[in-house]
Formats: C-alpha cells, structure tokens, sequence
C-alpha cells in the first residue's frame, strides 16, 4: 500500500503540474495580460503558441511549450522572471459570460456595474477582446473623486465648456472654440468618431475635453485624500429591486445658454512654478512635498540635481522595478530639476479645485484629469503608427538604437534647457560627449552646460557598466547610438531674416548638432526604440509597441493602457534620470535572446490589447461610469439582470 500510495502521489503532483502549464499556455493566448504588481520569485514557463478552438472557449487545446535557460543572477533577468510570473496571476481572472464579468465588477468595486454594461460585455465578446476586471481599475481611480461632488451642479458646469464631446438621443457631436489652437480640431475629430461608433449605446452626456499638451486638473492631497475617502464609503450594493436602469437625459441643462457659461479661475500664470502645484498633491510624508524647485535663473551644476542616494523605494538593484512608482515625482524630488515638466512645462491653464471632470489623453499620477485614448493612438498617420509594416525579424535588425525628435519638453530657455530631459538623454546617448565626461577629472559634468552626470560608485546607487570601468562607455555608445533632434524648441521663438521660423536655438547651437528625420519604419529596421516624453505622453508609445524591435520607456505620465502592459515583459523600463540607461544597454547586448522575446512577446500582446478596438471598448465602458458619477440618480443606477434572471 506505501508504494502505490508513493506512486499515486507522484503521478497526481505531475498531472497538476503540467495542468497548470497546459493552462498557463492556453490563457495566455486568450489575450491575457496583468498590471504592475508582481511577487518577488517567479518561474519562467516558455513560449506560448497558437491555440485551437472556438473564440473564447475555456477549454482549447495546446502545443507543449519550450522551455526556456534557467536565467543568471543578472537584476534584469529577475526582473523578467518576476514579470512572467506577475501575468500568470491575471489569467485565471478573464471573464467569459456577463454573470463572471458582473460578478467580478461587483468584488473589485464594491458597487453594481453601470446600466448598458451587458451591451458592453456582449461587444467585447464580439470583437473578441479579453475583459478581465483589473485592465480597468484606471477608470475608476479616475472617476472616484467626482463622487464626492453634486452631479446636477457638475452637469451645468461642463455644458458650457468651450471644448466638448456630446451626446444626446444616440448621437455624437462636438461643439468647439479652439482659440489661438486650430489644429486641435484633428484631435476633437479623432476623438468624436470614437464616441460615435458607440454613441448609440450611450445615454447623454457631455464631455469637457482638453486640446492641451499639458494635464489640466491638479487638486492638493488633502482634497483628494477625503474625496476619495468620501467615495468609498458611498459604495454599495443595494437590492436588486432598487435599481434605476434608465439614467437621467440632459432636457435640464440644455437650455442654459453659453451667455452664462461657468467660468472657472484657472491658473494661467507662471508656469516655472507649476512645481509648487505637483508638490501640492504629493502625501504629507513624501519626499517632495517639503523641496523647492531650483530656481530658474541658476547655473548651478547638474551633479547638484541628481537623486543622492540609492532609488531603492522601486528599483531591484538598480534597474526599475515597480514602473508605476518610477514615474512619480513624490517619490523623486529630483526630477523637479531633471525633467521639462517640472521645470517649465509649455502651457499651463490647471484648476486646483475638483469642480468638474475634464478628460485628456495623459497626466501626472498627482492629476485629476479623466484619461482617455491620446487623439494621435487613433490616427493611422505614418509619423506616430510607422504604417502598415512594423518592422522586418529580429535577426536582420541592426544591433543598434535610434532616436529622432524635438527639442521639446516643457518651454526651454537660454537659463533652464540643461535641465530638460529631452536634452538629457540626446546627449547621454551621445558617444563623444560621454568620452569627454570620462577623460574629465570630475565626478560630475564638464562645465555648467552638461546636462548630466556618470556615476562612479556603484554604492551610492549608480550602475557602473563593465564599459564604463574601463574608460569605454562613450566608445561602446559610437557603433550603437544615433540619436538626435530633428529641430529645437527655443523659448523665445527664433526667426530669419525673411521671418521664418529658425529650426536651432543660439543658446544650444554649440551642444547640438540636428540630425535629419528618419521614418517609423526605417526606425523600425534598428533593435532599440527609446521612448522619451515630450511636453507630455509620446505619440509614438504604441506604434513602438506594435513594431518588431524592443521598446524602452522612462516616463513620468500616465495612460490609459498602463494596466494592460507588463514592463520587463512588454518593454523595457527605464528610470526618468536615465542613470541607468547605460547598464540596460549593457544586458541586452550581453542577451540578445531576452531581447528579441520581449520585443515579440510586446508586439503580440499590443497586436491583441492596444487595437483601435480595444480603445474603442474602454471608452465605451468608461462613458458608462462617467454618465452614472454625472446623474442626480447615481446611487441607485445598475445592471442587476444577472441577478434577478
């Protein structure tokens, strides 16, 4: 009896253990993604293929996987190991009918779906999207605030906003005053079409949209803090029988004339201490709540800028770790000096008081903005989706990285372009401009106007790569790098002779040399595509993720995607000081391998989660929750048909 007991017990732990891998693959397939939060120890369980079987069928069969090497000790590697773990948790959640999707809707929010979520659910299942509930937690770490304010006097408010998306009887429209910005007519256009692909689906509504670059709603702490406390406590699912099904229409407000448009007191002024606003609505207890930015007038050397002790808060060993936690500036009272945004962003009309919902298509983790899908995601324009083709296979790519773009960044100046982080990172990918740092002997930059610093001391939380310890680093950057700006942004504006535009500021012309564009695609031909913001989110993001070569991204913004993308698995992150850029270059030199798996493994998940679909049915779902906050009914809105048969 003890030795068929001992073989019963061996073949049950290999039946669940090849269940589980037999799973894992066929989930996998199934669109399944997770978000940022992942355990410290992981397996890496191989490639996923192709699977049989009906659309969202829960029992698919699977070709056996390939295993991959047992990974070395290198921090990056952990760090994909932790990450492949981190997207198995997610793949058991993937909800298959309404009654799951609801269920599931209704243990993550403590509250019912929205009415019309059964209409949602049924599209996706048609279009063959994955709905797993966590994708969608931004919506709702977006719209809690606004709980705790009067949807009646929210509704007025938003009616007469110069720039707004509308809804009424199931059909869209937008209505406009684009001021000194006639351009951004394309993004209203973009977004509308998206409204009414589902606008029939929609009861109505009105959306304030932002046609800035920059985010709009920046609300302190303390404010936050008890509104979303507020919301909280307002949760509740109430008896079926309670429900309100049909929300409230729009015949209350649409009489108002724009003779008596809300006019709200922006902040318009100063955008050099916009600084003072972010730092508003950092916790009590972080870092930045408590520093000054530098002053903008001084020429102080950026060795005095820079973090002065190790990031361990979201870094494993150097490397990023918690992607959401490395964009923000509470915890990095650094960037105040290292990055446009900070220093002196090129717009600024914000409201630090919640007084109605504006939507944008990025923001800081501090702002209170809406997000949806940025405009230039929906455009089939070759500049930010490089076209049809996504690049050649990984083998015939140039072991290289490239870069192009503006000086942008914020609104950089003869006093403050230094501090830009598009700057920055130019001329750290710069072989020559490294060299010269290394021949120097400082620790810190050669005169006032190096933008940055190389590290010396591994201790003291900088990545040393076995380049730099010989002297090489700027040597081992000249076969790999080219990039470069295609044009400056110079505050104030520099004209010609005959007035036209001068694509060079004076102040930069020493430092930087313009480099000719390049397209997408020929982009596309090279292994590494660095992603650097601009005077907010890049356009370019999800083109990049689409493509066949390998997305790096630092970034201090926030998207509406950022739930669905599994950094170290989908991209490479970065931090926003770029400290450790060099020593992420280093690994994937040194693992080619590792490289080319998470640029496929990246464009597959993005072919699957980022379609215009896929951007499609967030918007729709997220309009259904936006509707419910602006009803004077909301806490009695909600989809109970599952429940009541």
């Amino acid at each position: 009896m003890t030795t068929l007991r001992k073989h019963t017990l061996k073949y049950l732990a290999i039946a669940g253990i090849l269940t589980v891998l037999i799973s894992y693959v066929t989930l996998y397939s199934q669109n399944d993604s997770t978000n940022h939060i992942f355990p410290s120890r992981v397996e890496w369980l191989g490639e996923s293929y192709p699977v049989k079987g009906g659309k969202g069928s829960k029992h698919e069969d699977s070709q056996p996987i390939r295993p991959w090497r047992q990974p070395d000790d290198h921090p990056i590697s952990q760090l994909i190991e932790r990450a492949q773990k981190g997207s198995i948790q997610l793949i058991s959640k993937r909800s298959y009918t309404i009654e799951e999707a609801s269920q599931a809707y209704r243990s993550r929010r403590g509250r019912h779906p929205p009415p019309g979520f059964d209409s949602w659910f049924e599209a996706a299942q048609q279009m063959g999207a994955m709905v797993v509930e966590d994708f969608f937690d931004r919506i709702h770490h977006d719209i809690a605030p606004f709980w705790s304010v009067d949807p009646t006097v929210m509704r007025q408010r938003v009616h007469t906003q110069p720039q707004l998306i509308r809804v009424r009887g199931g059909h869209a429209s937008f209505v406009a005053d684009f001021g000194n910005l006639p351009k951004r007519s394309d993004w209203m256009n973009l977004w509308t079409d998206v409204v009414k692909e589902i606008s029939s689906h929609l009861p109505d509504l009105d959306m304030a949209i932002n046609v800035l670059d920059e985010p709009r709603i920046l609300v302190p702490w303390e404010n936050i803090n008890q509104y979303t406390a507020t919301e909280l406590g307002l949760r509740e699912l109430f008896p079926s029988h309670e429900a309100k099904t049909e929300y409230t229409d729009y015949s209350d407000v649409d009489p108002e004339s724009n003779d008596d448009a809300y006019q709200p007191e922006w902040i318009v002024d100063h955008p050099d201490k916009y600084w003072d606003y972010v730092q508003a609505a950092c916790p009590p207890d972080s870092l930045a709540r408590h520093l000054e930015a530098p002053a903008s007038s001084t020429k102080e050397s950026i060795d005095n800028l820079y973090p002065t002790s190790p990031l361990a808060s979201y870094t494993h060993r150097g490397f990023v770790s918690n992607f959401t936690a490395s964009q923000d500036a509470c915890l990095q009272p650094h960037l105040r000096g290292l990055h446009g945004t900070f220093v002196e962003p090129g717009a600024i009309k914000t409201l630090d008081t919640l007084e109605f919902p504006v939507f944008s298509g990025s923001k800081l983790p501090q702002n209170n903005d809406i997000l949806i899908p940025g405009a230039m995601y929906l455009t089939d324009e070759t500049r930010y989706s490089g076209g049809r083709g996504h690049g050649g296979p990984w083998k015939d790519k140039k072991n290289g990285l490239v870069w192009r773009g503006v000086g942008s960044g914020g609104r950089s100046s003869q006093a403050n372009w230094w501090r830009f982080h598009r700057h920055r990172f130019v001329q750290m990918m710069n072989g020559s401009a490294v060299s010269l740092l290394e021949k120097s002997s400082m620790t810190g930059p050669v005169g006032p106007e190096m933008t940055f610093r190389l590290d010396k001391n591994a201790t003291s939380g900088g990545i040393v790569t076995s380049a730099q310890d010989r002297g090489e680093l700027g040597a081992s950057l000249i076969p790999l790098t080219d990039v470069g700006f295609t044009w400056m942004s110079c505050s104030p504006k520099r004209y010609n002779f005959w007035g036209r535009l001068v694509p060079t500021c004076a102040y930069t012309e020493s430092y930087y040399a313009l480099k000719p564009q390049m397209s997408m695609s020929k982009q596309y031909d090279n292994k590494f595509l660095p992603d650097i913001d601009g005077n907010s989110f890049s356009a370019r993001w999800r083109g990049f993720l689409l493509s066949s070569s390998l997305p790096l991204k630092a970034t201090v913004y926030s998207e509406w995607h950022d739930y669905r993308l599994v950094p170290w698995l989908h991209f490479v992150p970065f931090d926003n000081s770029f400290a450790d850029i060099y020593g992420v270059l280093e690994y994937f030199q040194q693992h080619d391998e590792e490289a080319r798996r998470i640029a496929e493994e990246g464009q597959t998940w993005a072919g699957k989660v980022l379609r215009r679909e896929d951007m499609v049915l967030y918007v729709w779902r997220l309009l259904l929750e936006y509707a419910r906050v602006m009803d004077p009914q909301r806490h009695r809105l909600g989809f109970v048909k599952d429940l009541t048969g």
